[in-house]
């Protein structure tokens, strides 16, 4: 099986689905925030291994104990996986903090803040401007 072939493709997908499902209903930790979404599953062309990228709302502390929790759960998800999903091998699952939302929304908030400074620059340049400024009197 190619890394980037359909059948993988499909398993990604599955498996991402299904630990979706998992983490939201079935795992009772305390410790797993209700804002934790699945955002990218990699399965090993092997089905040996698995990466899970985690996306937690909140604040560092937050996502330590998300992270703690799902990493204790591995052993349930995993069961879970195999009871579910008709795979050759259930992948042994590693969890990494995904931030790229948090990113983006971060990079998003810097581009309007940019623009509301250029808004405004551009409306104090034209309330400085005397009235008549930049017209042309034919040059008389």
């Amino acid at each position: 099986m190619r890394k980037n072939s359909i059948k993988n493709t499909r398993v990604n997908e599955a498996v991402r689905q299904e630990l979706s499902m998992l983490i939201s209903r079935e795992v009772k930790d305390p410790r797993v925030d209700m804002m934790t979404t699945v955002t990218k599953v990699i399965v090993a062309t092997d089905l040996k291994t698995c990466k899970v990228y985690i996306s937690v709302y909140g604040d560092e502390e937050k996502k330590a104990e998300t992270m703690a929790g799902l990493k204790s759960s591995e052993g349930f998800l995993r069961r879970m996986l195999a009871r579910n999903l008709n795979l050759r091998n259930t992948p042994e699952l590693f969890f990494i903090l995904d931030e790229s939302i948090e990113y983006g929304m971060y990079m998003a908030e810097k581009i309007d803040e940019l623009s509301r400074e250029e808004k405004e620059k551009r409306r104090l340049t034209e309330e400085d401007m005397p009235d008549g400024a930049g017209e042309d009197h034919g040059g008389v």
